[in-house]
């Protein structure tokens, strides 16, 4: 595993128009290239997820599993907006020589595959195997192959959507009145916000489980008047959280993800949903609350030729990340090695 930093020193330039007079992206990279350059495997990352792909998805990837470096060489990049090393909300802005904090500017999915893009152009590489990413990674995954058709051969969609839901939207924007309420939002400073990033959390925590998984794992196994098990548990992610990630980053990503729409600009959803030609593995979770399975099931109704697989399993959302084993065996399964 090799951590790297692509500095791209050009002007970029948003979706929305505005522009960064440079971008930073931070990637991992993992196994060796071989000579035709035919065993690279890309993936895009979720929301609070690092470019450290075979520590945040270890069921998939690494020595002995479906995704194994002594085979293929995995890639997998820091989107933009992220506090994990790409450019976001704690970079320098060359205007001020301060951080950005509340002023980077807003981005989009298709910001972040531009990005992913740039990156793929400096490593030389012009076809990509497989690209595979759960969730928000599944949004980066669409709006790539439908950019870019022509560099891969494969893919592969995992709890995931071709554009958010009014349901999704609305955690969102629940998520970020929490953020706003706190009274430390936009101070300025690299911790401002923290305590309406936990309540971000907690929110969020109901979207990714279940009520069947809260009431299996965290139910009290005696009467209590307070510090009940489940309170412990959303108070715990609350503060994991706050320790690992930045409230501007949270913030911005959502909105980012808000926008997501592979339809925007290009006609309606089914239309581009049928342009796409590449062998498609499309995974849904049986439990998922947050990207039901119907969405899933809506994809590969319109993707000619896609796969469809129902992985059960009681975890909700987190599925995609916690039935690690089981999406290999699906996608070995289901696409040619």
């Amino acid at each position: 595993m090799n951590r790297h930093v692509f500095n791209y020193d050009q002007t970029f330039t948003l979706e929305n128009g505005k522009t960064l007079s440079s971008i930073e992206i931070t990637y991992h990279t993992y196994g060796k290239l071989n000579a035709d350059k035919s065993n690279v495997i890309w993936f895009c990352h979720a929301l609070t997820a690092n470019s450290d792909v075979a520590d945040w998805w270890d069921s998939l990837v690494g020595e002995g599993k479906k995704y194994d470096p002594s085979e293929y060489f995995i890639i997998c990049a820091n989107i933009l907006g992220s506090c994990y090393g790409s450019s976001g909300p704690l970079s320098i802005d060359p205007r001020t020589q301060k951080p950005y904090y509340s002023t980077f500017p807003q981005v989009t999915i298709r910001d972040m595959v531009r990005a992913h893009s740039l990156l793929r152009q400096h490593l030389t590489i012009e076809k990509i195997n497989t690209v595979v990413g759960g969730s928000m990674g599944g949004y980066q995954v669409l709006e790539w192959a439908v950019s870019e058709p022509e560099v891969f051969d494969n893919m592969v969609l995992v709890a995931t959507s071709p554009q958010e839901s009014a349901w999704g939207i609305a955690v969102h924007t629940s998520q970020r009145l929490a953020i706003e309420a706190d009274s430390s939002w936009n101070d300025m400073n690299a911790n401002a916000g923290a305590k309406g990033l936990k309540a971000a959390r907690a929110i969020g925590m109901l979207t990714y489980r279940t009520y069947d998984a809260f009431v299996k794992t965290q139910t009290d196994n005696e009467h209590r008047l307070d510090n009940f098990k489940a309170s412990s548990y959303i108070h715990h992610q609350g503060d994991k959280l706050v320790r690992r990630f930045n409230t501007y980053s949270y913030w911005l990503l959502g909105k980012a993800m808000d926008s997501h729409n592979i339809g925007r600009g290009r006609g309606t959803v089914e239309s581009v949903l049928q342009n796409i030609k590449m062998p498609t593995i499309i995974i849904g979770i049986s439990s998922d609350q947050l990207c039901p399975v119907s969405e899933q099931k809506f994809m590969a109704k319109h993707i000619p030729g896609s796969s469809y697989i129902e992985i059960d399993s009681p975890y909700g959302h987190d599925g995609f990340l916690i039935e690690g084993k089981l999406i290999g065996e699906a996608i070995s399964n289901a696409l040619p090695s």
